[in-house]
């Protein structure tokens, strides 16, 4: 079975059993805070063409608190079931959406804004946007807690430019040269693994 193949499989699959989960998630969305249920933002996908990612929102809807990108620490952008879904990563349960309509993957690269991309270097952004990005992959795993990190720095953009990107890109780079479905398998068990003891 070959990786789309197996894409649309689970997530039509995903899709239809956790229907009653996505259901009390959007009810208990709109009666924490005022605004949409998904929040979508523009990301890059496989070959540098830009998409709208789909995730539960998490923060308030309110533009005059827009503008950073990342996410630190205990926000107060983020409401109270926000928190909780941030904390589960059930927000990102939404990407299913994505995996359906063939923007993303179950597995690979997680995806970026377009203005940390334009930081990769040339090689590296060539091949890691050769595939599509993914719900969970690697350092989905090993910065689970990535908040919590850029929460301690004095300068947490800086701390993610420096310090998170390049070892992100090490890992997506790993992954596209190493990408089969046995691959993909491990990483969903450790990723539902890792979410399970949460």
């Amino acid at each position: 079975m070959g990786k789309r193949w197996f894409d649309l499989v689970v997530s039509t699959a995903a899709l239809l059993l956790l229907w009653p989960l996505f259901a009390l998630i959007a009810l208990a969305i709109r009666l924490d805070s005022r605004g949409p249920v998904f929040f979508r933002q523009e990301r890059v996908g496989r070959f540098g063409v830009p998409f709208r990612i789909h995730k539960f929102r998490t923060m308030v809807d309110d533009p005059a608190l827009r503008g950073r990108e990342i996410t630190v620490g205990n926000d107060p952008r983020i409401t109270r079931v926000g928190a909780v879904l941030r904390r589960t990563k059930l927000d990102e349960l939404a990407q299913l959406i994505d995996v359906l309509q063939g923007t993303m993957s179950l597995v690979g690269p997680r995806p970026e804004v377009p203005r940390y991309v334009q930081q990769y270097p040339a090689p590296v952004r060539d091949k890691v946007l050769s595939v599509r990005p993914g719900i969970t992959d690697l350092a989905s795993i090993e910065y689970r807690r990535e908040s919590e990190l850029l929460a301690r720095s004095a300068d947490p953009e800086r701390t993610y430019v420096q310090e998170v990107l390049p070892r992100k890109l090490h890992y997506a780079q790993q992954y596209v040269e190493h990408a089969t479905l046995w691959t993909d398998l491990r990483l969903l068990a450790r990723t539902l693994q890792v979410l399970l003891s949460r």
